[in-house]
């Protein structure tokens, strides 16, 4: 069904797709390609909730090109009216021949409505090229759409020996300056970092991203202003989060998921969601839940060994990110 050319296109449009990875949540990256004969007239990608998707972009660049041409596009086109109107009918508007699409969109709002809208309009429409790749880009918009749960990747820094922290809780600075980089890049692509009341307590950190620690090819690929600070999420069953701690100061929302119906905490970037307790703590499924109602699909966890245990114990762990530096810190330590 697919030729080699078709897979070469949608190995662009796949390239293309990933230069939103630090932009566009909570929607998905999607990548378009439009094509003449072996000739590419238009490219595109989403680079932002709110603006032009992948197909806009690229039948923009194509203009009187489009008609009669080839579309391929990582995701289905979308076939409703969100923040921006449907890409099904840009596509038939412009008169394009064939549409490739590498997977078919598992938002319930399309879920092939957009390649029925396609083929009713007399367009060739071809699914599945490449889908593992393409379902690679959004993992966190898939698995929201499919289990209404965010994607979860956990970090987990330790010493040689295994140890987190040490007997007082202390756990600053474990790895070095080029772990710390890549842990800004995680940060970057997540919709929210993730921690507890605890780590608050014991560490007071920032959880923003640092654009003096991304590396060099991220900030020579993009604009410091158009990098979006993640929402940093506290979980704290029973209000413990100090109200003086640095993260409030910070520009950027901060999420408080609390048991406490009587928790306030009084900054005007500060949102507080009341979530259920289990075993006398947060029910962190329904707290996940909750967190992805708020438009989140995408969640990084840095935080210590309990919660880290937690949500393994629970199987709401996706990936494990770990960097485990080579030095010792003693038996009396805190352990994984």
């Amino acid at each position: 069904m697919f030729s080699i050319f078709d897979s070469q296109m949608m190995l662009r449009a796949i390239e293309l797709a990933e230069r939103g990875i630090y932009t566009t949540a909570p929607n998905p990256n999607v990548g378009c390609v439009i094509t003449q004969g072996d000739d590419i007239v238009g490219e595109g990608f989403h680079f932002r909730a709110g603006e032009p998707h992948a197909e806009v972009h690229a039948l923009r660049a194509a203009g009187d090109n489009a008609k009669g041409a080839t579309a391929y596009v990582t995701l289905e086109p979308c076939s409703h009216y969100g923040r921006t109107p449907p890409c099904a009918d840009a596509l038939v508007n412009a008169g394009v021949a064939r549409v490739v699409c590498a997977m078919v969109d598992p938002n319930p709002k399309v879920a092939g409505r957009g390649i029925q809208r396609l083929r009713d309009a007399g367009i060739q429409v071809d699914v599945g090229l490449m889908q593992v790749q393409a379902e690679a880009l959004n993992p966190g918009f898939i698995k929201v759409m499919k289990t209404g749960l965010p994607f979860v990747q956990l970090k987990l820094a330790s010493s040689i020996d295994g140890r987190t922290a040490l007997a007082n809780g202390q756990s600053k600075w474990i790895t070095g300056p080029e772990a710390r980089s890549d842990v800004q890049t995680f940060r970057a692509q997540a919709g929210a970092i993730l921690s507890t009341s605890q780590t608050v307590i014991d560490d007071n950190p920032s959880l923003n991203v640092r654009w003096s620690q991304l590396p060099e090819n991220v900030q020579n690929d993009y604009n410091q202003t158009n990098l979006r600070q993640p929402v940093r999420v506290i979980l704290d069953t029973s209000g413990r989060t100090p109200e003086d701690a640095d993260l409030f100061s910070l520009d950027g929302t901060v999420l408080v998921v609390t048991a406490s119906e009587s928790l306030r905490i009084e900054h005007e970037n500060v949102d507080v969601i009341v979530s259920p307790k289990k075993d006398g703590k947060l029910d962190l499924c329904a707290a996940l839940r909750a967190i992805a109602a708020q438009g989140i699909n995408h969640i990084w966890v840095e935080a210590g060994a309990t919660l880290a245990g937690s949500l393994l114990d629970a199987e709401l762990v996706d990936e494990l990110i770990v960097y485990q530096a080579p030095k010792l810190m003693g038996a009396d330590s805190r352990a994984w």
